[in-house]
């Protein structure tokens, strides 16, 4: 029976790789295939060997071995956010497709931060990863430098508006916001608003905005004003950014938010404040959430395929370390969805 006490740990209280092999009556050679999930073990063998891993406490000391091979089996992800529900569905996207191989993902949150955002992957690059997966495409000069030096492979993932480093799998989002101006512009409004939240600290969300006043412009429309709020996008931010809006402009007759989120708040200032969606003012969104479109009248809305994208970006890294030749530009789209609020 196996025990988790001394006799099976060194003289500092470790369990050691030759403890398991010990344990469970194979050699140190065949422990290390079972953890590293490389080459043949008989599958009796392999459950024996869990058993002892299980039995003894053991942890694997997966960065020692890395640092014996020049590589680890570590996959770096850093996210600006996990409070925004698009980078869950990312990330669980990306663990349908990482979970079956031998590789680990690390996940680590910026906050929207670059600096903070450097200092991650400054961190994770010091455990020699075999990729990292990054999000957009606007590090700072420094990070960009580091990504570019780095012998891991490097994803650049919801964004394909700028040159990737290695790979990049995402959206146009300028292509987003000129499509958004385009359909509203057909349904016959002329004279629009935006609210949104810190397009400084969210660029993915700025060129949106910026793409979606020039073809306005381009379209002969008229942007009458705008109302930015510079935090994290939240529903209540959004219901004041119209109030705001709506204070300070008059005429507007349609509104395009920075993603469902601020949106949903957009239609719960227009319930509350009895203005007719939309006849009096007509709301747009990005993003496609489904509380968007659980609403009375579901929301107009770019829709897009964020678990989707984290399967693929999980795929292209796996890819790209087993040699795979990839495209530099992997385009996962988005769907416009002509909502009941325009």
């Amino acid at each position: 029976m196996l025990k988790r006490d001394n006799e099976k740990r060194t003289g500092h209280g470790t369990v050691t790789l030759a403890d398991v092999a010990r344990a469970s009556n194979v050699s140190q050679i065949t422990v290390s295939r079972v953890i590293r999930n490389k080459g043949p073990v008989a599958p009796e063998t392999r459950e024996r060997v869990i058993s002892a891993i299980e039995g003894t406490g053991y942890i694997p000391n997966l960065l020692a071995g890395s640092l014996a091979s020049a590589g680890s089996q570590l996959i770096g992800v850093i996210v600006p956010s996990l409070g925004n529900i698009v980078f869950p569905d990312v990330l669980r996207g990306l663990a349908e497709s990482v979970q079956a191989t031998s590789y680990r993902t690390v996940v680590a949150v910026s906050d929207y931060d670059k600096e903070e955002e450097g200092r991650l992957i400054s961190s994770i690059l010091s455990w020699r990863p075999a990729a990292l997966i990054v999000t957009g495409m606007e590090q700072s000069p420094l990070t960009a430098r580091q990504l570019r030096a780095t012998k891991a492979h490097v994803a650049q993932i919801t964004d394909i508006d700028a040159e990737p480093i290695n790979v990049a799998i995402g959206i146009s989002h300028l292509r987003a916001g000129r499509e958004m101006a385009q359909h509203l512009m057909s349904r016959g409004y002329r004279r629009f608003g935006f609210v949104g939240h810190d397009l400084v600290k969210d660029g993915r969300a700025n060129k949106r905005y910026m793409s979606f006043r020039s073809t306005l412009a381009e379209g002969g429309a008229s942007f009458v004003g705008e109302s930015i709020i510079l935090a994290p996008s939240k529903v209540p931010l959004g219901k004041q950014g119209l109030a705001e809006l709506l204070a300070a402009h008059d005429g507007i007759d349609a509104v395009l938010f920075s993603n469902d989120e601020m949106a949903v708040g957009g239609y719960f200032h227009c319930l509350e404040h009895g203005i007719d969606i939309p006849s009096q003012l007509a709301l747009a969104g990005f993003n496609g959430l489904d509380v968007g479109q659980a609403l009375p009248k579901p929301l107009t809305t770019a829709k897009t395929r964020w678990v989707e994208l984290g399967r693929r970006a999980g795929q292209a890294v796996i890819d790209m370390i087993n040699g795979v030749p990839m495209p530099p530009i992997v385009d996962v789209g988005f769907e416009m969805v002509a909502g009941a609020t325009s």
